[in-house]
């Protein structure tokens, strides 16, 4: 075994802080790589990372290309080219919810390998949960299969995912082959049949039913908004036992905390007696919300919305779901300082956050991704909503306005793209580039909702964990990960220790982000089949798939925590549905890449 060098050790610990934070999140992942980006730079004596190298992950290829794409998305989607589809989709499905699956799994799987799979998602989503919901349909039986497909659709094409492009852009720079357009679409196509084999049988088995429909909505656990009110000073409720309150609002309401004079008083009885100023914070429905809107004496305190927005809903006003993003600027903020209704003009009337209760003032529940808000707002709002990487809307796409006298030019400059890459005309980057300025110079995205669609965090995470790969080659840290994992060779065949690389990585990549774990095993993956005697390139085949296929966590996979919310998943969902894919995916890949590539 080679010695360990300091420089090793030294990027060994900054890897171990590094997934410590990216598990954790104290602050942001994009946070987390630009320090290790700089620590790398600083520590240049041992790690030999030059500011040149350490900041060359805002010039990598893969940056780039996955920032145009990212723009290309937005393009499309200002379109109204999805709701078209709807249409077309909910006339086929109506209430058959095998159909809807089936539908759903199908349109996200190839529109996945066009666009970006995180943003097919991110378009499709209000799609799905309205298409369940007007059929009747459970839209957690529709939101994870959503999900895991388009997972498995981004490996049909380089430009599917993310991780696709980064892992190409590395693969050329550690073996000398980077990947073709449709370099794997073969054994794609197969993994995404496995994949869609599954969620049409087990997967629909094992998939919860938590939401209800709207059209069947009952005061279920799982499908409750929490909401804040306080009584006013001339309100009848004033001196009546809390009880005797709840008996005359003609809804079903669960009273989770009383907060008088500054206290708080978890699951008051209901022989309490209700004085002026108690703010109450309450479980119950949206359609029973809508009915609270009507009872005198209380006002909804969460956004302390004005009575204007308390009255009932005019004809261009709307209540609105929208779920906060991983990486959004409103993570960790409170509701009140979050500062929506100043910014959108949306009153937030209510949380939903899967069965939690609060133990503060709703105004100081600090947000986190995947919660869900319901807002009051109006046409023009729902537009702007739908237009920021903060937020996702969940519903009321009808009163977003859209460009359809672009919608042509939009698909056609991606098909476009997507053909002068793989034929070879055009860099892929340079393909794309050249899309964006098709699409602002056309005027189906204007140049400020350019800028707007990009996910800079994922953006600034590519920049600054690039940096990092390059350390672990540089210091011997790879080579010296590599041989331990060789050394299983002794007790293992080839094609096993293949399948062990791909188990390491999707287990890596359940924990931290998918670009992350392809700038850590990459190199390891080589320098572990040079030492074997085997080809490397299937070795990075198989830590590509599988930093694609996070399936057993909400926070691996950005599309997982997409629709966390909405779905009203939890934690063991995502083990339960996932935990059987991602070994099916495991055996499915590994034998696919020894018949396709060979060992």
């Amino acid at each position: 075994m080679p010695s360990v060098s300091v420089g090793a050790l030294l990027v060994f610990l900054i890897i171990l802080v590094a997934l410590i934070l990216f598990v954790t999140e104290p602050v942001p992942i994009d946070v987390t790589a630009l320090g290790v980006m700089v620590t790398l730079m600083v520590l240049r004596p041992w790690t030999g990372i030059s500011p040149s190298e350490g900041v060359s992950g805002f010039s990598n290829a893969a940056t780039i290309t996955i920032l145009a794409m990212m723009i290309l998305s937005e393009g499309v989607r200002r379109t109204g080219v999805i709701q078209r589809i709807q249409a077309t989709v909910a006339a086929y499905t109506g209430k058959n919810v095998h159909k809807q699956l089936g539908a759903t799994v199908g349109l996200v799987g190839p529109l996945s390998g066009l666009i970006n799979n995180t943003a097919a998602v991110a378009i499709l989503l209000p799609m799905v949960s309205d298409l369940a919901h007007e059929n009747r349909t459970s839209p957690s039986k529709l939101l994870l299969p959503l999900s895991y497909a388009s997972m498995a659709g981004g490996m049909l094409t380089l430009i599917g995912t993310s991780t696709n492009l980064l892992a190409s852009s590395i693969s050329g720079e550690l073996i000398g082959q980077s990947f073709s357009m449709f370099e794997f679409t073969h054994l794609g196509l197969i993994v995404f049949g496995a994949c869609a084999l599954y969620l049409l049988t087990v997967g629909y088995w094992l998939a919860p039913s938590h939401v209800i429909p709207r059209s069947e909505r009952e005061s279920t656990q799982q499908d409750v908004f929490l909401t804040e009110v306080i009584v006013g000073d001339d309100s009848p409720f004033v001196g009546q036992a809390l009880e005797e309150a709840l008996d005359r609002v003609d809804f079903e309401a669960n009273v989770t905390q009383l907060i008088r004079d500054g206290e708080h008083r978890r699951e008051p009885p209901l022989s309490t007696t209700i004085q002026a100023g108690d703010a109450f914070t309450i479980r119950l429905t949206e359609d029973a919300l809508r009915t609270l809107f009507d009872v005198d004496g209380i006002d909804l305190v969460p956004d302390v919305a004005t009575e204007a927005d308390l009255q009932t809903l005019g004809p261009d006003e709307t209540l609105v779901e929208i779920v906060v993003t991983s990486g959004s600027d409103l993570v960790g903020e409170t509701i009140a300082s979050a500062g929506l209704q100043d910014f959108y003009r949306a009153a937030v009337l209510a949380i939903r956050r899967g069965a939690e209760t609060a133990h503060e003032r709703l105004t100081d529940f600090a947000l986190r991704p995947g919660d869900v808000l319901l807002i009051e707002s109006k046409a023009e709002t729902v537009d702007r909503l739908a237009n920021d990487p903060n937020v996702l809307v969940a519903g009321e796409l009808e009163l977003q306005r859209f460009r359809s006298s672009k919608m042509p030019l939009a698909v056609g400059t991606v098909l476009g793209v997507v053909g002068l890459a793989a034929l070879g005309v055009l860099p892929v980057m340079v393909a794309a580039l050249g899309g964006v300025v098709v699409m602002i110079a056309t005027g189906v995205v204007k140049a400020a909702e350019a800028y707007e669609a990009v996910q800079w965090d994922v953006i600034f995470l590519l920049a600054g964990v690039i940096p990092l790969g390059k350390a672990l080659s540089k210091t011997g840290g790879a080579e010296l990960l590599g041989e331990l994992l060789v050394s299983s060779a002794d007790v293992l065949p080839t094609v096993l220790v293949l399948g062990l690389f791909y188990l390491l990585t999707a287990l890596m990549t359940n924990l931290i982000s998918n670009q992350a774990s392809v700038v850590l095993l990459l190199p390891v993956a080589v320098d572990a089949a040079t030492r074997l005697g085997a080809n490397p390139f299937a070795f990075v085949l198989a830590v590509t798939f599988a930093a694609s296929t996070a399936f057993m966590s909400p926070v691996g996979y950005q599309t997982n925590l997409f629709v966390y919310g909405p779905g009203g998943y939890d934690f063991g969902d995502y083990v339960r549905v996932g935990g059987p894919l991602q070994l099916l995916l495991a055996v499915v890949t590994t034998l696919g890449i020894v018949a396709f590539w060979g060992l």
